[in-house]
């Protein structure tokens, strides 16, 4: 996938309402080689739709504060990484929104590790 193509992916879905599959719930424990990871959203991905880094898209789901399998929800922004091959989409329930600076709170825990610049839905 070209950068341009990624870039055009993500943004196609700014606004749409879409079901998501939670692989990460509030509370899911990430260990790697170097650093243990603790989910304070949940977190999964569109299925069947492929992202930058050849599998299905990202989404952070913002405002469900329990742990779920699957949601349908709003998508609200876009994470952009600058210094990585994916981007990540932001989703809420529907009708529900967040500033630029409370989504970059909420996500901070693991884009904390990449250069990212956060669309929000106007």
């Amino acid at each position: 996938m070209t950068f341009q193509e990624r870039k055009a992916l993500v943004k196609s879905y700014l606004g749409k309402t879409v079901d998501i599959k939670i692989d990460r719930p509030i509370g899911y424990i990430h260990k790697k080689e170097n650093y243990c990871l603790t989910y304070p959203i949940n977190y999964g991905y569109i299925p069947g739709v492929i992202g930058g880094d050849g599998e299905e898209l990202d989404v952070y789901l913002l405002g469900v504060n329990e742990p779920v399998t699957e949601y349908k929800a709003q998508i609200i922004g876009i994470a952009h990484r600058e210094n990585d091959v994916e981007d990540k989409l932001i989703a809420a329930p529907i009708g529900l929104n967040f500033t630029k600076e409370e989504i970059e709170q909420a996500i901070h825990f693991q884009e904390q590790y990449y250069k990212t610049t956060i669309e929000v839905l106007k």
